[in-house]
């Protein structure tokens, strides 16, 4: 799938990017990779992470609202996976101008760049918060989805084909309830402080992002968002398996904050299929030929159908949650 090919990650320095590229590396022989991000000091890091696969990697100082660089960088490319965004969500409240010209005009400039260089594939990385968004990080990548998915039309004989991914915040990655709990605790605090009570979380493992991206990257025609089936959890139970003492208090909502992560709302219900272990949200768009692109196997769900965390058939209690803990990296 990936051998002899080469790929570019925007964004490519972060956890997503680099967990790829060592999936990449062990599994396959690719021509080249290349890591496209604008922070210098994490291709230096990364460059000696990797520096045994130094002949496959190559690192560009590059932003993805830099029209003239992407074209540069995506000479040669054959798959693209778009990760470089703009995610926290009040840095994007506070600056909303910044974050519509990373996660918008820089998805137009990546969509522009993959078919002017006649680029395979591409797999932009969505979040739950794209799914009727109340921030506008969510806001900024529901039309940033939007473009990527529209973008199958505009490719023509091009061949370019686009795909979207759509998880939530991986556990122990940097800016989620996981290390900011651990690093209260490393601190001597005895009480985790906790939003709300009712809130709930899906588990997501870097590693099964990782394998979601090489789903799409293997089956996609163009237009599909693919989404994994993964247990949730509760905040509260995951304050408990966290703290020893168990303690936690509530301490309200923040703004933009959600209480339930939701991958599948009833309006998508109409276009998803199950398939097993994920779901895929087809395109209605007049272009989107079903019967021809549509992977085989799979069952409509039922309309008025809800995937979130909330609702959920696969749980993760405090026992499970200690568990998933000890296989994860937290990054703080």
């Amino acid at each position: 799938m990936l051998n002899n090919k080469t790929i570019l990650i925007t964004g490519g320095t972060g956890s997503f990017g680099k967990k790829f590229t060592e999936r990449i590396l062990k599994s396959y022989r690719p021509k080249k990779i290349i890591i496209y991000s604008r922070d210098e000091f994490k291709q230096y890091m990364m460059r000696k992470e990797f520096a045994k696969h130094d002949s496959k990697l190559r690192f560009f100082i590059g932003d993805v609202r830099d029209r003239e660089r992407l074209h540069r960088a995506f000479d040669g490319v054959d798959v693209v996976i778009h990760a470089a965004a703009l995610k926290h969500v009040p840095i994007c409240e506070y600056d909303p101008m910044e974050a519509i010209k990373t996660n918008v005009d820089g998805a137009k400039n990546v969509i522009d760049a993959a078919i002017d260089k006649g680029v395979k594939k591409i797999v932009a990385l969505s979040t739950d918060k794209a799914v009727h968004p109340i921030n506008l990080y969510g806001a900024t990548k529901f039309v940033s989805d939007k473009l990527f998915i529209s973008a199958n039309a505009y490719a023509g004989s091009k061949n370019t084909r686009f795909s979207v991914v759509r998880y939530g915040n991986v556990s122990g990655s940097r800016g989620s309830v996981i290390p900011f709990f651990k690093t209260l605790l490393d601190k001597g605090e005895k009480i985790l402080p906790v939003t709300d009570v009712r809130m709930t979380r899906f588990w997501i493992t870097l590693d099964q992002g990782v394998d979601l991206v090489f789903r799409a990257i293997k089956e996609a025609k163009g237009g599909e968002t693919y989404i994994s089936k993964i247990p949730s959890y509760k905040i509260v139970d995951l304050a408990k398996a966290m703290n020893p003492t168990g303690k936690f208090k509530e301490v309200g909502i923040r703004e933009g904050e959600k209480l339930h992560e939701v991958m599948i709302t009833p309006e998508d219900s109409m276009f998803t299929f199950d398939y097993g272990d994920h779901f895929i949200i087809y395109p209605n768009l007049e272009w989107w030929d079903s019967k021809k692109n549509a992977k085989k196997g799979g069952k409509k769900v039922k309309e008025g159908f809800n995937y979130s965390s909330d609702d959920n058939d696969k749980w993760l209690d405090e026992k499970k949650i200690v568990s998933g803990l000890k296989k994860i990296d937290i990054v703080h």
